[in-house]
């Protein structure tokens, strides 16, 4: 008895290393395998969300490879016609950006004025006069005119080394063009690795079943089979409601933003308006994300600082009555995450991924939570998890 306590506990306490070595391996390759992993993820939530087109084409007797066709069809639609709106908008944007440089040039200009006049006026009220006299430098005499004729500069050797301020613009250049290139990188890998997302969609969609098929023949029992199956039903089903509730949510928000826009004739309220009501269902960040873009716009229409407190208000008060009144009814119902494990999982996934993990945090999560509750043996952690 005393031996087969002694083994149990030396099981537990080399199983706590192998764990922490699996959490810490599994970090490492989310962090490595970002672009991938982002590319992957999206792809997956896309699916779930088009799912039920697929469903409603094969209910009309439509193949499903022929109804995943259509259902990404759909879907590339709908962006090039966003994308085209947008477009027509920015080209817009760029003819008046000579109005957008000059207002800020003013407002700069103004507000290093205003900084300059209540340096001035602290330094009046602190300093007395007769010290301010007195730490006044004296004005520097003029040089000395001499008769003595100034040499004449010697010419440069052709063997002597450059000069210094051109070995520094020449390490600027470098520098910015290596900037400039990494940036560029960055983008051209993440654009890569975006246009795989069509084709990611359409396969998940259209072998769906060969897929659940495949994974189900390879567990042999057949109460592992049916656990698997609702985790996988939970998992679809939360990022399902959660997607479409914040669609839903963000379709409210920029209709309402759009008119209010439209009322106090911002310029560019047709992409203003949509632009911040999106940005406000980013967690933590969407209320000072929100106000940037009317912000920006009322650059050349609006000069009193009246007209930004109406438009910062207005656009706060949307996004926390879309944040507090509508948000539980459209997404909360079907997440549950208590507040701590999202804040903690933002925070995670933030590190991990950048931005895109602050947006993909959320929905990760309440997969992770859904798959916990329908199997056996992790349903504590689906609980910890739940609110």
């Amino acid at each position: 008895m005393a031996q087969s306590s002694a083994h149990t506990d030396n099981k537990q306490s080399l199983q706590i290393p192998v764990v922490l070595a699996t959490v810490l391996l599994v970090m490492v390759l989310l962090y490595l395998g970002r672009v991938f992993f982002i590319t992957l993820i999206s792809a997956i939530l896309l699916a779930f969300l088009l799912e039920p087109l697929v469903n409603l084409g094969i209910r009309f007797r439509i193949p499903r490879g022929a109804s995943s066709f259509l259902a990404c069809t759909v879907m590339l639609g709908m962006l090039y016609l966003m994308g085209l709106g947008l477009w027509t908008q920015v080209v817009g944007l760029w003819e008046d950006l000579p109005t957008y440089s000059k207002r800020v040039t003013e407002l700069v200009d103004s507000a290093a004025q205003q900084l300059e006049g209540m340096e001035k006026t602290a330094q009046e009220l602190l300093v007395p006069k007769r010290l301010r006299e007195a730490q006044t430098p004296p004005l520097p005499e003029p040089p000395k005119t001499t008769s003595k004729k100034r040499r004449a500069p010697q010419p440069v050797q052709p063997d002597q080394p450059p000069p210094i301020q051109e070995v520094r613009i020449r390490q600027d250049d470098s520098q910015l063009v290596a900037a400039i290139y990494s940036h560029l990188s960055d983008f051209y890998d993440a654009a890569l690795m975006a246009s795989f997302v069509p084709f990611l969609v359409y396969f998940l969609l259209s072998w769906r079943d060969h897929f659940r098929r495949s994974v189900l023949q390879i567990i042999q029992t057949d109460s592992k089979r049916e656990n698997i199956q609702r985790a996988w039903d939970g998992i679809a089903n939360v990022a399902r409601a959660y997607l479409v509730g914040n669609f839903l949510l963000g379709v409210v928000l920029a209709a309402a933003s759009a008119v209010f826009f439209w009322f106090v004739k911002l310029p560019y309220w047709q992409v203003v308006g949509p632009l911040s009501g999106f940005l406000s269902l980013i967690p933590y960040l969407g209320m000072p994300l929100a106000v940037i873009p009317p912000f920006v716009a009322a650059l050349p229409v609006y000069s009193g600082l009246s007209a930004y407190l109406i438009i910062g208000a207005t656009t706060a008060l949307f996004h926390l009555i879309a944040l507090n009144l509508l948000y539980p009814k459209l997404v909360g119902a079907r997440v549950h995450l208590n507040p701590l494990v999202v804040t903690v999982a933002l925070m995670l996934w933030y590190l991990l991924w950048g931005g895109a993990g602050l947006i993909l945090a959320i929905p990760i999560t309440a997969g992770l939570k859904a798959a916990f509750e329908n199997i056996p043996s992790l349903r504590g952690i689906g609980r910890i998890l739940g609110d």
